[in-house]
Parts: C-alpha cells; structure tokens; sequence
C-alpha cells in the first residue's frame, strides 16, 4: 500500500501545479474579459456612446493582463507563501536552532525539500550530539589515564626517593622497598600495554594475523600458567574443555589476550575461597568458551556497563592482593571477539557471572 501512494507522491510536480493555475487565470481572465466586452458593446450601442467603442479597443489588453496577474497571484500564493515558509526555515536553522522542523506538507518537490531539510537537520544535530559524547568520553579517557597511571607513578617516586637517601633499616627492608617498586613498574607496564592494545584494536585499520590454531591447546596452556595465580588466591580452577583438538582460524595472540583478561576479570572478582569453571563446546558453525564465577551481585546499571571502557565496579569488590587496573580488559577482550565476528556476553543471575566467547568457524576475519 505504501509503496503505490509513494510513486503517486513523485508523480506530482510543482511545474504542473504552476502550469494547471496558469491556465485557470488564463480562463479566468478571458472569460472576464469577454464578458466586459459584451456589455461595453451592448451599452455603447443602446446609448450610442460611440467614444466609448472607440477606445474600449486600447483598454482591453491591459485589463486582461491585470485580471490574469491578480488571478494568478491569488492561485499561486500557497505556493508562495510555502516558499516562504522554506526561506524561513533554513534562516532559523541556520541560525543554530537545530530544534526546528519546517512545518510544509506537500506531495511535490517543495514536500520532499522540506522533508530533506528536516531530515539533514537531525542528523546533523545527531552528529552535533555523537561529537559531544565522544569529546565527552575522550576527557573522561584522560581522566582516567592520568588516575590510573599517577598512582602506581607516585608509589614508584616514593619508594625510589627512599632508596635514593638510603632510607631503610637493615638489607630486608630494601630488598623490599626495591622489590614493591619492581612490582609497581610492572603494573604501570601492563596499564600502558592495556591503552596500547585498547588504542590499536580500536582504530578502523586494525589487522588480525589469521592461522588455524588447536584452541583446546591454546586454552590448556593458558590454564596451566592462571592456575597457580589462583591458587594463591585461594581459587580452585574447573576445566570442561574435552579432550580433541579443536582448530579453528583465528589471531592466537588477541585470543590468548582476550581469555586472559576474562580469567584475569574472575579472578579478581570471585568470593575467596572459591571456584572457576572453564568450559568450552563446538555448537554447529560456532566455538564456546564459558568462563564462570560467583561473586557479589551486580544493578543493572553496573551490569550495563561493564563493557565500558575505563568503567570499573566499586574497588570493594576486587581482591585485596590483585592490583586496580585500567577498566579496559572486558572492553579489549569484546572488541578481539568482535574482530573475529564473534560475540563475548555476560549472563548474571544473582550470584553468578558466565561470560560466554563465540567464536566462528570460518575461513578468517
């Protein structure tokens, strides 16, 4: 039904609406015209006004120009006063008042004018407002750039200025001032490798280095370097993942890096002691990794935002032994399954977190 009326919309030009009024004024002013000719005629012979008939001649051209343009005039002002209106308009919008909408309604080319600049207009203030998010998202990126990296920074000054005037008791105390200062170093090193990876997977021309890879190897070898790391937390690892290769193309080295920061994310917000469980399946065309825990519920908001970057839960959640990081490894570990053509989601119910990796069977991304 739509689609018949729409082709009737297009058909109608304002050339023939221009074209249909001129010939109404043109009707318009003959049929007055000669109606004043026959009752000039007709008085002049009844009174014998012969000057009138003789310079009637020279007045009826520009009378009937006269009707024809107020006629005219009068059938055209919609039109007109239309054009007007789209004059108005694109002044206002022009202006800056990106909240105005031409108000003409028509099946010609002036509708679909009008339409047009209504619909540039909110895009363009569409655009005006993703501009602002993103000049709004990049200050709050260096906000939290500069807290994340300041704070481990600060440690490293303060135990260095230590060392440096040699302000420590006994060989003990400096073996420990050097070695907390190594481990501040080091987590500064993995905030910056974070923005550095955050950086490159989100620019347009990010690349993936495709190979067909055992999944199931690469997984087990991962496990086997996370396990200890767990079991220093108090966390007993659970693995699910079969016993056959699995190969599946894909980049090893941003998988390996997405699976990490998903166990680095359980890790560091499960209930010590406790349990993560590792499973992965092959479901027709597709890979499953799921990655559960049990820790403290999350809102929905929280819940909504936890692929955000630079978005970090309340600190209390976190593990008194695991140091704060940057907010970015469940962003960096979406947007690697992203480049695969994959999907990494989170299904929380209560206290339970499954973080859920698909991948794609595929000739490469």
């Amino acid at each position: 039904m739509t689609k018949p009326v729409s082709q009737l919309n297009r058909k109608k030009k304002i050339q023939f609406n221009i074209l249909i009024r001129m010939m109404l004024s043109l009707i318009v002013a003959y049929a007055v015209n000669n109606t004043i000719i026959f009752l000039v005629m007709k008085a002049g012979n009844r009174m014998a006004l012969n000057w009138l008939l003789n310079i009637f001649p020279y007045f009826i051209t520009p009378f009937f120009m006269v009707v024809f343009i107020i006629t005219f005039l009068a059938l055209t002002r919609r039109i007109v006063k239309d054009l007007i209106t789209l004059e108005r308009g694109l002044q206002i919008i022009t202006e800056g008042d990106l909240n105005y909408r031409v108000s003409v309604h028509r099946q010609d080319e002036l509708g679909r004018v009008a339409f047009n600049i209504n619909r540039m207009t909110e895009r363009l203030q569409q655009q005006i407002i993703k501009e602002r998010e993103i000049e709004k998202s990049k200050m709050e990126m260096i906000t939290g750039i500069s807290h994340d990296l300041r704070t481990p920074l600060t440690s490293i000054i303060g135990y260095i200025e230590l060392l440096r005037t040699e302000s420590f008791q006994d060989k003990e105390e400096y073996s420990r001032f050097v070695q907390n200062t190594y481990n501040k170093a080091i987590h500064l090193k993995k905030l910056l490798d974070d923005l550095f990876e955050h950086t490159q997977l989100s620019t347009v021309d990010s690349r993936l280095n495709i190979r067909n890879i055992d999944l199931f190897q690469l997984l087990d070898q991962l496990l086997f370097e996370f396990e200890p790391i767990a079991q220093e937390s108090g966390i007993t690892i659970v693995k699910d993942l079969g016993n056959a290769p699995v190969v599946i193309p894909i980049d090893s080295d941003k998988i390996a890096r997405a699976i990490d920061n998903l166990l680095m994310n359980a890790l560091k917000y499960s209930l010590k002691p406790g349990m993560i469980g590792i499973r992965m399946r092959t479901d027709g065309d597709q890979l499953t990794i799921e990655i559960e825990n049990k820790g403290i519920p999350l809102t929905p908001d929280q819940e909504k935002r936890l692929f955000d970057r630079f978005y970090k839960v309340d600190h209390s959640r976190s593990s008194e032994g695991i140091q704060a990081g940057t907010g970015l490894g469940l962003s960096i570990a979406r947007n690697i399954a992203e480049l695969h053509r994959g999907t990494l989601t989170l299904n929380h119910s209560q206290d339970i977190f499954i973080f859920r990796l698909n991948l794609p069977f595929g000739d490469g991304c």
